[in-house]
């Protein structure tokens, strides 16, 4: 097993570059940050630094070790944190962590004496992060069944189209395939799914519908469709305060509309009695 003060020590050192810098980052003596560092060298069996007069730099090895140590101090951090603060690390993808987590948080911090960290990221990240152990409990806009997590369906979401207010659809009360399949669509953040959602509603009808540009995240494609860019698929929850305030068009697909099930899956193997598993009944509370 490798010692977390040499992995500390070992990202010190990748952070500053310097022996001396890396003693005075870490409160240790300049001696200790070289013994830490032969001591993982020698427990993993290959050179991660390279030192020379002008400072110290990564080995091939060092460089493909650098997220892999970054991981495991977090994770060294998070179980600390865990036992003496009772914490609860969340994750969540970026349409939950922003649009839907926060009354959940707020019930469960008003109940309980436990503290919450929240990480917000895209889907697939934040599915790793859970499979590696650095995070308790995830809500995900998909789940594929990492190995050593349990999970379950959360709740399903309506997916609803919007659209410029002054678009010419203002005066429907939905949307058909028909229409949707000639308008220029804009795409929201890679991972989320809506693809696959999209082909099972559409069926071969699918491959015809018009992506013209993708973006990074749910409040960019309602920026560019606000301003009349092209019409765009999101989660009804992401788009209350626009409907609301007129700002966007928001209309549901004709018929049965398609729902994206959201789903939260947490780390095996926790006490029944864990903060983490209280913040998953409060999900479902």
């Amino acid at each position: 097993m490798l010692n977390p003060q040499h992995v500390a020590t070992f990202l010190a050192l990748v952070a500053t570059r310097s022996f001396h810098e890396a003693a005075r980052r870490r409160g240790i003596s300049q001696a200790a940050v070289s013994q830490h560092i032969r001591k993982l060298e020698e427990r993993l069996g290959v050179r991660v630094i390279d030192r020379d007069l002008a400072g110290c730099e990564l080995t091939p090895e060092g460089t493909a070790f650098l997220p892999l140590a970054q991981s495991l101090t977090r994770l060294h951090e998070r179980a600390l944190a865990a036992v003496r603060d009772r914490q609860v690390t969340v994750g969540a993808s970026s349409n939950i962590g922003t649009y839907l987590l926060q009354p959940y948080v707020k019930a469960f911090l008003a109940r309980t004496d436990h503290r919450i960290e929240v990480t917000i990221g895209a889907n697939p990240q934040i599915a790793e992060r859970l499979e590696n152990g650095e995070l308790d409990v995830a809500l995900l806009e998909w789940w594929d069944e990492r190995p050593g997590c349990e999970a379950r369906p959360w709740r399903d979401e309506e997916v609803v189209v919007i659209a410029p207010p002054d678009h010419d659809w203002q005066a429907r009360s939905s949307v058909t395939r028909e229409l949707l399949r000639a308008a220029p669509l804009l795409g929201g953040e890679p991972g989320t799914g809506t693809g696959r959602l999209l082909d099972h509603y559409f069926g071969d009808d699918a491959q015809h519908i018009r992506v013209v540009r993708r973006l990074g995240s749910t409040e960019a494609v309602k920026r560019w469709v606000r301003a009349g860019l092209g019409v765009s698929l999101v989660l009804a929850g992401t788009v209350e305060e626009e409907r609301a305030d007129g700002s966007l068009l928001v209309l549901p697909f004709e018929g049965e509309p398609p729902r994206k099930r959201l789903h939260v899956a947490w780390r095996g193997g926790l006490l029944p009695q864990s903060g983490a598993l209280r913040f998953v009944e409060q999900l479902f509370a």
